[in-house]
């Protein structure tokens, strides 16, 4: 055997022996990597088994129930659907002495609100000994003030903005500058009313005293609900219904309001059970994707007639 054949032999060799032990180095590189993230995923689930048990153990033990009223009160936000579930949630455990709405919201949906004010009341006839109180942050208007009004006490802070019983419906009108832009609307419809509020058409007398009465009707219902919810509390003044807002001490007095407090004193010292648990629903990613193309996709016609408490 030629040296240049032994120089080939020996030069296959260790490059087959330094592939060999590159090929081991990698398989211990992926046991590793799987074992590591084996470990994380196996920490990953003993913490949330931990966590939810603990939570299990504390929920039996009296407590007060926390569930927060946060932002625009809107489809988006999904606010009437996790106001009810929290209040399901802590009203089916044994452990609750009281509940609280941690409220910091300017209104939104008259709709939205109405129904968790009918959801408050029932809930409070079939569960009369677990009171529901709304504690105020910065801000309790319109809608959000429509869904405290449900409950047994309202308490504030002497600087929050509470009130604002009143409904709103805006728009733009934009036929002033077509006209001097030369853009001619050509709008085709079936039913006399169908296009009612559109914003490039010239305003309509009959259509907006329409939208007025509805507008109104919204009024009464909410005054009704106020007056419902607060009864001899309320002291009624010219401007009580009139949109006006209120700091909470002011509220206090026209018996918009029950007191002063915040979430850890009304727990502590109305409620009797200091200890809090938040029973607030919180959103997955796929449940915002799947309301966000809902709301996009009801859009077009929530605008025809956009109405709210703000």
């Amino acid at each position: 055997m030629s040296d240049n054949q032994i120089w080939e032999r020996e030069l296959l060799e260790k490059l087959a022996t330094a592939s060999l032990i590159e090929q081991r180095r990698s398989r211990r590189w992926k046991i590793f990597f799987r074992l590591a993230w084996l470990m994380i995923a196996l920490a990953i689930a003993a913490a949330l088994f931990w966590r939810n048990e603990d939570s299990a153990v504390a929920a039996t033990r009296p407590h007060t129930a926390i569930i927060r009223l946060e932002g625009v009160i809107d489809s988006e936000n999904d606010t009437a659907n996790k106001l009810i579930d929290g209040l399901q949630s802590a009203l089916e455990d044994k452990g609750t002495r009281g509940i609280i709405i941690q409220a910091n919201s300017p209104g939104g949906s008259p709709v939205l609100s109405g129904m968790v004010y009918d959801e408050i009341v029932r809930q409070r006839h079939l569960h009369p000994a677990i009171p529901i109180y709304v504690v105020v942050e910065e801000v309790c208007a319109s809608g959000c003030y429509y869904i405290a009004a449900a409950a047994n006490k309202i308490f504030v802070d002497k600087a929050s903005i509470v009130g604002s019983i009143g409904v709103v419906s805006d728009g733009f009108g934009f036929t002033g500058l077509m006209e001097k832009l030369g853009i001619e609307r050509r709008l085709k419809t079936a039913g006399e009313n169908k296009a009612m509020g559109d914003p490039y058409s010239a305003l309509n007398p009959k259509q907006e005293a329409i939208r007025q009465q509805l507008l109104d009707t919204i009024h009464r219902q909410f005054i009704q609900a106020v007056k419902t919810g607060r009864g001899s509390r309320l002291k009624e003044t010219p401007e009580t219904f009139s949109g006006m807002i209120w700091l909470g001490e002011q509220a206090i007095g026209l018996g918009l309001a029950d007191g002063n407090g915040n979430v850890a004193s009304i727990a502590r010292d109305v409620i009797k059970a200091d200890k809090t648990l938040d029973y607030t629903p919180e959103d997955d990613l796929g449940s915002r994707f799947a309301r966000r193309i809902g709301v996009q996709l009801a859009g077009g016609v929530k605008t025809l007639f956009d109405t709210r408490f703000f």
